[in-house]
């Protein structure tokens, strides 16, 4: 890697790629802003890790299971660990729905889990439908290797991004009068970027869609735990039962434990499915990407902890909340808007008013004012394909509250210039000083694959596969 400029290549609206040089000491002063990283409640896990030293092998209290979980484990994971993450994901849907723990595949976090999902039920050339905005590194996670196409579903701002069943049936029809075999349908509950849910209604219109198509419906619910403020998380898991001649064989459920308890470095991805082929054919091909053991034996007797699991989830909603509004309040103040949301690790910020035309080339010249000469980085809306330039998203879970707070001084004091017409000064010693913001290995693979941009490697350098249609 260049020491001193990392090659960035960022997707502008459709089809345009930009090539941007960023120093890795912006990237790492800039960060923040783009990694959704739950951290707020980083400090119960660490409590609890401390008072219950038996669940680690690798301390003196639980060394005397050592033995047993470091030997070779069963593919499908360990019992007690499917039962837990069973468990848990009844409680964070309010106990609403059963999972049956047998129905649990196991994968390298949500990436590793969406990935092996397509392979189990699509061709290379086969296309998956999925509303805009959506998360960008889904281009790389569930095409690069599967060979599956990506076609979207336009969602736009006059009804908050909604998805609309006027919107599937055009997206299904142009994908069909183009003769391309139409898979499925992805949605994101709650969404990544918006921070928003689906409620019932939308999603019995979803499971109705996909029925009456034969498509297979991907419910990816990551972020299903970091609800802060009503209306509750509606699963997919909830409705199927409630609507006719629901084929269950087309739904399927991924999962991790990355957001929820801001474990990332775990990789726990789950896919929940109610097809039996595609449990059977995941299960084989999770050798790929399997939970180590000890992580298992862990998250087992943590998630076990009735007391601990409540606590987190009422607290992690509390303190969510509340930075939510400060930062959405502070932006309120220069009159900037935010799509009301109520979920997820990040919220959708509309900076319409300060492109100098509506258009992509003045969202990007518009981030780059923000990264370069203020030092944030707010991922720009044509990263995650939306059709309506100016909108950013924000992470606010990632960070202390003076980061916070120095954040939020520096866009208010940017936005100010903006609407006076003042040039932000391109270095500020201050605001350099008082945000030194860590690079890491890690921090960079993320932003190479971070919303503003798809990848450093063009698409020719990847080796084709091919593949076998597993699932009907």
């Amino acid at each position: 890697m260049n020491t001193k400029r990392i090659l960035r290549i960022s997707m502008v609206g459709k089809h345009t790629i930009t090539i941007l040089f960023t120093s890795p000491k912006t990237l790492a002063e800039s960060s923040k802003w783009v990694l959704p990283k739950n951290q707020l409640s980083f400090d119960l896990i660490e409590e609890w890790i401390k008072k219950n030293p038996e669940a680690s092998i690798c301390t003196f209290e639980g060394a005397k299971a050592f033995k047993d979980i470091a030997n070779f484990q069963d593919y499908h994971g360990l019992p007690e660990f499917r039962n837990a993450v069973a468990e848990f994901m009844g409680r964070v849907r309010g106990g609403r729905v059963k999972f049956d723990p047998n129905r649990i595949v196991m994968g390298g976090g949500a990436t590793g889990a969406n990935e092996l999902l397509m392979f189990c039920l699509a061709d290379p050339g086969d296309a998956f439908l999925i509303p805009t905005p959506y998360y960008p590194a889904f281009d790389r996670d569930l095409r690069w290797r599967t060979g599956i196409q990506l076609l979207p579903i336009t969602c736009n701002s006059s009804n908050n991004f909604k998805i609309t069943v006027e919107a599937l049936e055009e997206a299904y029809k142009s994908a069909t009068e183009a003769d391309i075999n139409v898979k499925g349908l992805i949605i994101t509950n709650p969404s990544n970027p918006l921070g928003t849910i689906l409620d019932k209604d939308t999603l019995k219109k979803l499971v109705t869609f996909v029925t009456q198509k034969n498509i297979h419906l991907v419910c990816d619910e990551i972020y299903s735990a970091t609800i802060f403020r009503p209306p509750g998380f509606v699963s997919v898991a909830e409705v199927v039962q409630e609507v006719d001649r629901c084929n269950l064989d087309l739904i399927h459920i991924v999962y991790s434990l990355s957001k929820d308890l801001g474990l990332p470095g775990f990789r726990v991805g789950i896919v929940y499915s109610y097809n039996d082929q595609v449990v059977s054919c995941g299960r084989k091909m999770s050798s790929f990407g399997l939970v180590s053991s000890q992580t298992q034996h862990l998250l087992a007797s943590m998630l076990s902890d009735e007391d601990f699991v409540g606590r987190f989830l009422g607290e992690s909603s509390k303190r969510l909340a509340k930075r939510y509004t400060i930062f959405t309040e502070g932006l309120k103040q220069v009159g900037i808007s935010c799509l009301n949301a109520n979920a997820g690790l990040f919220f959708w910020m509309d900076l319409r008013p300060l492109l100098k035309e509506p258009t992509f080339e003045a969202e990007m010249a518009l981030w780059r004012g923000i990264i370069n000469d203020v030092k944030l980085n707010a991922s720009p809306g044509s990263s995650f394909h939306c059709m309506e330039p100016g909108w950013f998203r924000v992470c606010f879970a990632n960070m202390d509250d003076l980061t916070m707070e120095t954040a939020l001084q520096r866009i208010r004091t940017f936005v100010d210039q903006k609407k006076g017409g003042e040039v932000v000064p391109a270095k500020n010693k201050r605001w350099q000083k008082n945000l030194r913001l860590s690079f890491s290995a890690q921090i960079y693979d993320d932003g190479v694959m971070s919303p503003h941009m798809i990848s450093s490697f063009p698409d020719a350098s990847l080796a084709s596969c091919s593949s076998q249609k597993l699932i009907n």
